[in-house]
């Protein structure tokens, strides 16, 4: 996997405040001491098992104590997948939260009023396409006409277009079954379904633990970055908060690229998987993290002009626009 220089805690506040500034909304940030002034007296956060930056951030209490002087709680809400985490983002239920690349672009589609916070380095073997062991499944054409599961919306329902498309196989031409992890994994368990999209750790485990053979991961198919978002709102009102809160994140994610072992150690009985198998999947994430910028918009507006032609989702949309202002 690619590795891109670590992200200083001092080039993430710029990045973040930078873009509030030319919004011309009054921020604040300082890599010792609060805003005084802060308009949020709650910050609702999602999160998956899987999202394990996260997921540590929420075991270790870091936020709560690091906010509690400026009068602020902390809630975590749980959700199955990231289009569960974007509704409730859409319906007002949280104020920020981590999910993949397709997601957003669904999301989006249905008019949700968030904006792109921040962004992982790409993590392509952090994803990939189970079949049986011994499935005549050899190539990634071989599965026309097949029934794949894989969570609509997800960032493997993008990998798995992609994938299709580079092996000369229309997405009309495979047989989609939507089914949430654990479901997906018992019908692949059982063969009720010929393949499986599926992401780290869930991807790590079935290899380890089901008849499965990886087909392919999303290497030279698709970047799979995961994002930050954060509720439009939220962002224009508390950008200093955002800035801590990731300036935070990747403190996290720079301890975890440092102890792989203890992390999985610490992540293993809340995400009920064995340590080696969340180690493992740990290895296959970046955990590097940057502020949103055009590149990564623009692969976003890839995904989101693909699914648009598919009729995947239901109408065009830009991708920047879910994006605060930048300065020039």
């Amino acid at each position: 996997m690619s590795r891109h220089p670590l992200l200083t805690r001092r080039a993430f506040i710029a990045g973040v405040s930078a873009s509030l500034a030319a919004a011309a909304l009054p921020v604040v940030v300082s890599t010792s001491v609060f805003a005084a002034d802060a308009h949020a007296k709650e910050f609702r956060i999602g999160y998956q098992k899987a999202a394990n930056t996260l997921v540590l951030l929420k075991a270790h209490g870091t936020l709560e104590k690091l906010l509690a002087p400026r009068g602020i709680t902390v809630k975590w809400t749980e959700f199955p997948a990231g289009p569960q985490l974007l509704e409730g983002l859409n319906v007002g239920a949280i104020d920020f939260g981590y999910v993949g690349e397709a997601p957003p672009v669904f999301a989006q589609a249905a008019g949700a009023n968030f904006v792109y916070t921040a962004y992982e380095i790409p993590t392509p073997h952090a994803e990939g396409i189970l079949v049986h062991q011994d499935a005549p499944i050899k190539t990634l054409a071989d599965l026309k006409g097949k029934k794949i599961a894989f969570n609509k919306g997800s960032d493997v329902h993008w990998f798995l277009v992609a994938a299709l498309q580079k092996s000369g196989v229309k997405y009309s031409d495979i047989q989609p079954v939507f089914l949430a992890p654990a479901d997906a994994r018992a019908a692949f368990e059982r063969g009720a379904i010929d393949a499986w999209a599926i992401w780290d750790p869930f991807l790590e485990a079935a290899k380890r633990q089901s008849n499965a053979r990886l087909l392919a991961d999303a290497e030279g198919i698709v970047s799979h970055h995961q994002f930050f978002l954060s509720a439009r709102p939220f962002a224009e009102q508390n950008g200093d908060v955002l800035a801590i809160v990731m300036d935070e994140v990747g403190k996290e994610g720079a301890w975890v690229r440092g102890h792989y072992s203890e992390a999985a150690a610490q992540l293993a009985p809340i995400q009920g998987l064995d340590a080696g198998v969340i180690e493992a999947g740990l290895r296959h994430y970046a955990h590097i993290y940057k502020p949103i910028d055009a590149d990564v918009l623009a692969e976003q507006q890839r995904i989101a002009d693909t699914f648009s032609e598919l009729r995947i989702i239901p109408t065009k949309i830009v991708t920047k626009d879910a994006a605060l202002p930048t300065k020039a």
